[in-house]
């Protein structure tokens, strides 16, 4: 027998869902009147877990201020006897303890819990840079409506979809369960599938499970969500920052609608440390070196990522407090990379002396620290390696056929070997050394680089009609419509945009070969 969730009388667990549909008045059994011979009450089967949750939360609720168990139409000796010494009453003590204690220890967890998770909002309206939880977004109205489809929340890193998985979950009636492919395999899934289908039968409330990361799910763990999400069992929210027509089965995809979040822009992120440098800062008290140009400065750094954002403001926080310190030292502070620091080591001098040697135009001295470094043992392909790094980083566009050579002497050592390949080096090593020299390329990559360090720019949209669409989601989201392909037309000439459109105008490759420099020693001989 098993204990009614709903009206605490026993019945037998084959006429459970009778009893219950009857209004909990058939199919109703006495109460046992013996016990097992020691004074403990006689253990009944549990139909499931969910039965014994139930069953435990009423016993909570019914708890008197002195601690007993007030049950209606219950005997006075079955209630001494359920409050007896056996080992299903201390185990129901130690449970009522644990949740007593679960409060505190939800607190001390969100004490220690990062600036971002403190920060992470609790309703759609505090949401920001959303349109599809806006005040007239598609997503909200669903979820307003309690109608919540199975979908793939897809968008960066920090753009909030977990925050929006975990919002429905307060707004709507649902059961909510959030998984993960690291510790959620197959069998635990279908667990899960059980304890949502007994959940509907019984209670008629539906489940939400959020798969996060669902791009890391093997090819069986999302399999395995078909049926339950097709039947309506489950209904599914998966996050993902990858691409979900290449990494989420097509066959989960079309039984799942697709929502693209938006990249947060400067403004979104600046509003949401502003609110957590108003709630958060009383307890962190930092300096005016915290003021609108740095949260501003912060915003633009993070890329559209709220959580990069507040983890910086976090820590930008604790260091305005220490002495000494300035705008700028914050700054260097919350970007610093490393640097690894080689000076000194005798291969990488040598080799630095090279390759310098060939980019100054003087074989004598090149020669010598080839031979310098063959007679050292050197891997003479390490050599060979660096020579096509040379051919065009330093040589360039003045002379395109040097890289061809500096590949030819690669795999003339490679097969050949020293030291008859030593002849192969010094023939490359000499012609690149005499060979005209022009950076253009390598300073035009160098320009790019220096872009992509100022805020912002890594991460700015590809033009749509760049990007590629290899899939029927990507182009109907308009992947690709409007490009012009160059050979339709007369000398490939067409009126287009390549660049981002923050970038439009930009000029990383300059018209010179070389530098605009003159080197006063040249006059001295």
């Amino acid at each position: 027998m098993v204990e009614c969730p709903i009206c605490s009388k026993n019945v037998r667990s084959s006429k459970i869902n009778a009893h219950i549909d009857s209004e909990c008045k058939d199919f109703v059994e006495p109460s046992p009147s013996s016990d097992g011979g020691d004074g403990a009450p006689q253990s009944s089967q549990p139909f499931s877990d969910f039965f014994q949750t139930l069953s435990r939360k009423a016993s909570q609720q019914n708890l008197e201020p002195d601690g007993a168990a007030s049950r209606p139409n219950q005997p006075e000796g079955s209630l001494k006897r359920s409050m007896g010494a056996g080992d299903d009453a201390a185990k129901s003590t130690t449970t009522d303890e644990r949740e007593v204690k679960r409060p505190r220890a939800s607190n001390a967890a969100e004490k220690v819990a990062p600036l971002a998770e403190r920060m992470r909002p609790q309703t759609m309206d505090d949401i920001c840079g959303q349109e599809l939880v806006g005040p007239t977004g598609v997503l909200r109205g669903l979820i307003e409506t309690n109608r919540v489809p199975s979908m793939i929340l897809w968008g960066g890193a920090g753009t909030g979809k977990t925050t929006i998985a975990r919002v429905i979950s307060k707004m709507v009636g649902s059961r909510f369960v959030e998984i993960n492919s690291t510790t959620s395999g197959v069998a635990e899934c279908k667990k899960l599938f059980m304890e949502a289908k007994n959940e509907l039968n019984l209670t008629g409330r539906k489940t939400i499970i959020f798969c996060d990361e669902i791009h890391r799910f093997s090819k069986n763990q999302q399999d395995v969500f078909l049926g339950p999400v097709e039947s309506g069992q489950v209904t599914l929210i998966g996050a993902t920052t990858e691409n979900p027509s290449f990494k989420v089965q097509n066959a989960l995809l079309s039984r799942c609608r697709t929502f693209t979040l938006s990249k947060l822009s400067d403004d979104d992120i600046s509003s949401i440390l502003h609110r957590a440098l108003e709630i958060e800062g009383p307890n962190y008290n930092p300096s005016s070196l915290v003021d609108d140009e740095l949260i501003r400065y912060l915003a633009a750094f993070s890329d559209g990522d709220a959580r990069t954002a507040l983890n910086l403001l976090e820590l930008a926080m604790d260091l305005s407090r220490r002495e000494n310190m300035t705008k700028e030292s914050v700054k260097q502070a919350l970007t610093r990379t490393l640097v690894y620091d080689r000076a000194g080591d005798q291969h990488f001098d040598t080799i630095s002396a090279f390759h310098k040697s060939i980019r100054g135009s003087d074989p004598d001295a090149a020669l010598y620290y080839l031979a310098r470094m063959i007679q050292s043992g050197e891997d003479p392909l390490y050599i060979a390696r660096r020579l096509i790094v040379v051919a065009s980083e330093d040589i360039g566009l003045a002379d395109n056929s040097m890289l061809t050579l500096a590949t030819s002497a690669y795999t003339a050592v490679e097969k050949i070997g020293l030291p008859e390949a030593r002849i192969n080096l010094a023939h490359t090593t000499v012609a690149m050394a005499l060979a005209k020299k022009s950076t253009r390329a390598y300073r035009a990559l160098g320009n790019a680089f220096a872009a992509l360090e100022e805020p912002g720019i890594a991460g700015l949209p590809i033009p749509i009609h760049l990007r590629n669409a290899p899939t029927r989601l990507m182009k109907e989201m308009g992947y690709g419509k409007e490009y012009k392909y160059n050979p339709k037309y007369v000398d490939g000439k067409v009126v287009q945009d390549y660049l981002p459109d923050k970038l439009l105008g930009q000029r990383f490759l300059e018209d010179r070969d070389l530098g605009l420099e003159v080197d006063r020693d040249l006059n001295s001989t």
